[in-house]
């Protein structure tokens, strides 16, 4: 058995690499894997990491840093706010008998060790900021998740959820709206976080 089975440091790919066979040959391009499996942005799998990029850009990470798939929360600023981005939507790639009901997952979790590869601790709420991203468009002809106006951003401090009296799992839109969280646009998106996360750190200081 190998005996550095460290965490992996991923390096940001950019498009130009190639795979090649056992002749030695090209047999596809980076971007080619990419279309193929990333096209559909509607898809919940997809749609989910994608909204994390397009908080990450409002913030100005999406063009420098790789994401984590396991990391403890979904996005890190350089100065340490961390932040967790849950996404929803009404349309979904299936054939849909009616629009779907908005449902973001708010659970806790045990911090995952990237080293030990196990979870640990108690289960809870590690991001200072929660960004709930809802791609609200609902005519299934014309969705487009790169289209940004089709999207609304809600921002809440994690600390009004963990005051949140009901489920501490899941939370409906219209149970969000009733936290009076901040709700903006991408290009509002930033200056939300901010407030956000300024409001965070007074409460853990009152």
């Amino acid at each position: 058995m190998p005996d550095d089975l460290r965490m992996l440091q991923c390096s940001r790919k950019i498009g130009l690499e190639r795979a090649t066979g056992d002749d030695g040959k090209v047999t596809f391009a980076l971007p080619d894997f990419w279309q193929w499996a990333y096209s559909d942005l509607v898809s919940n799998a997809r749609r989910g990491i994608l909204a994390e990029f397009i908080v990450a850009s409002a913030l100005g990470l999406g063009r420098k840093d790789v994401r984590i798939e396991w990391g403890t929360v979904d996005l890190v600023t350089s100065k340490g706010l961390k932040i967790e981005v849950k996404s929803a939507a009404y349309v979904q790639s299936w054939r849909q008998q009616r629009l779907s009901t908005i449902s973001f997952d708010v659970a806790p979790h045990r911090r995952y060790n990237h080293e030990t590869g196990e979870a640990e601790g108690t289960a809870t709420r590690r991001a200072d900021v929660y960004v709930f991203a809802l791609l609200g468009h609902q005519d299934k002809v014309s969705i487009d998740p790169l289209d940004l106006r089709q999207w609304q951003f809600y921002v809440l401090p994690t600390s009004t959820l963990d005051s949140r009296e009901r489920s501490q799992h899941s939370i409906t839109l219209k149970s969000l709206i009733t936290l009076r969280p901040q709700a903006v646009t991408f290009t509002q998106l930033r200056q939300a976080v901010k407030r956000a996360a300024a409001e965070q750190a007074s409460t853990h200081k009152s």
